[in-house]
């Protein structure tokens, strides 16, 4: 397998920077909308339900496709298990065992790993003013989380586990994404994302069907309504969407304007559930649209 197929250019097009915000965007929103399914679902149940509603819609983008060989199988289930079933399962115990913030800053060194994970396998490099973008990106994602709450409330709620889950968690979902892009240069977006998301779902169906058995839940319209928004927006075409930007954007741009997820999410959940957003916020933005100034600086070359 060659790690040198996916070349993309150097500076995004309007309309690439265009698909970037709107993943933000989509994937922003879809922190609040959780917090609304969670009302009356548990955090499994409610992963489930999403992945069933969107593993069928993706099976849809498949007919017609190139088949999948036999012998792509045991990478395609390795990375389903490892986005889905390691991702997804170690984020949903992680931020049950730590507070907004401290998830909200360790879940921000995603774009981060993305980057590391690109350069190391997709050899896409990565100058010096790029890195200083990122980490001040991150920085700012940092000052917006700790504008929601006290120190001392968000350490009592944080236990050391439930970080290094959240850890872990950004750590395989980082890897999950630019492996994807790896293998869908062979196999298609299209076939990669429905094959790898079945069977990642098929391993968080013993971790649902657990909790399913022991925490009562009620399937309510708002409940229901979040799914299906996770389902198809977040999952089905957020998926596609950020994977095939990956091809065609390099990493630490794509990766660079995703920091704007957590500040599209606070705002939001401000918005919705009443949330108080202080000066911390406004100069975390701050940083993070100056972290991403120099995120998308093109190259000088020599």
């Amino acid at each position: 397998m060659s790690q040198t197929a996916s070349l993309p250019t150097a500076n995004p097009s309007v309309r690439s920077v265009a698909a970037m915000l709107l993943l933000a965007l989509m994937w922003g929103v879809s922190i609040p909308i959780t917090k609304l399914g969670l009302l009356t679902l548990p955090p499994l149940t409610l992963t489930a339900l999403r992945f069933a509603i969107a593993v069928p819609l993706m099976f849809i983008f498949v007919v017609g496709k190139q088949s999948l060989p036999r012998r792509a199988l045991p990478r395609i289930a390795a990375l389903g298990i490892l986005g889905i079933g390691i991702g997804q399962v170690a984020q949903t115990f992680g931020v049950a065992a730590t507070s907004a913030s401290v998830g909200t800053i360790i879940s921000a060194t995603i774009p981060i790993f993305v980057v590391v994970f690109a350069a190391m396998r997709l050899r896409q490099s990565v100058s010096s003013l790029q890195i200083l973008g990122l980490l001040a990106a991150f920085a700012g994602i940092a000052l917006v989380a700790s504008g929601r709450g006290d120190a001392a409330s968000a350490a009592s709620q944080t236990s050391l586990a439930g970080a290094a889950l959240v850890l872990l968690s950004a750590l395989t979902i980082a890897f999950y994404y630019v492996w994807s892009v790896e293998l869908t240069e062979q196999y298609g977006t299209a076939v990669v994302a429905a094959w790898s998301t079945l069977f990642g779902f098929l391993a968080l169906l013993p971790w649902a069907g657990w909790e399913m058995s022991h925490a009562p839940f009620q399937v309510t319209p708002v409940g229901a309504a979040a799914a299906v928004y996770l389902g198809v927006v977040v999952t089905v075409a957020g998926l596609f969407l950020w994977i095939h930007l990956l091809r065609t954007v390099p990493a630490r741009i794509a990766a660079g304007i995703q920091y704007l997820q957590p500040v599209v999410g606070v705002a939001t959940a401000a918005l919705m559930f009443g949330d108080q957003l202080g000066l911390f916020f406004a100069l975390g933005v701050l940083l993070v649209l100056g972290g991403l100034a120099l995120t998308v600086t093109p190259q000088r070359k020599g």
